[in-house]
């Protein structure tokens, strides 16, 4: 009989292969690598994950859910647009300050071509109230209807990413890039 899966291991798993696919890319990582850093037998992270595709696919719904939990915990539902996108800026700027393994394999999680359909849909259902709120705002005329709101998304992923790049340069600049990124994003997309 097969021992039950352990929830720290398989946790092991993908803290390391986090690690190693931020340093070595997702093709040069090898799995004896990342169970060794993991602490378990090569063929033990093959009891948690089929293949290495199956950890990629697994290891993005995680960062996901953590970008996620980031992003739109005490999201504030009942404020305005600019104070709700205002909250996901914040949120995902200081994920990714906080975060820059995670956020570096998950810029090559995107890019990769190696993600399944459904982990690609897994990964963008914490974001539906946001998606909602940039929807909402375009019909009510506080947001230009003349940008395709999957833009209006791709510009605030675009220009955190580049304020993170900003902050973890010059930390002691964090506020002033952080408030002035946002400030271009919102008079990009607001309607005058």
């Amino acid at each position: 009989m097969a021992r039950p899966k352990s929830e720290d291991k398989r946790n092991a798993i993908l803290d390391a292969a986090t690690r190693v696919f931020a340093e070595r890319g997702l093709t040069d990582a090898p799995t004896s690598e990342i169970s060794k850093q993991a602490g378990i037998a090569e063929g033990t992270l093959f009891t948690y994950f089929k293949s290495k595709d199956d950890l990629i696919n697994a290891l993005y719904r995680e960062i996901k859910l953590e970008l996620a939990d980031a992003m739109m915990s005490g999201f504030p539902r009942k404020k305005g647009v600019r104070i709700r996108l205002r909250h996901v800026w914040d949120g995902y700027v200081n994920w990714g300050v906080t975060n820059p393994e995670q956020r570096n394999v998950l810029a090559q999680l995107g890019v990769s071509g190696m993600l399944s359909k459904e982990s690609i849909e897994a990964g963008s259902a914490p974001f539906v109230e946001m998606y909602n709120t940039i929807h909402d705002a375009i019909e009510q005329h506080i947001l230009r209807a003349d940008v395709p709101i999957e833009l209006i998304s791709k510009v605030l992923a675009a220009l955190a990413e580049a304020i993170m790049d900003l902050i973890l340069l010059k930390p002691a600049m964090a506020n002033k890039y952080r408030n002035s990124g946002f400030e271009v994003y919102w008079a990009g997309i607001a309607r005058k």
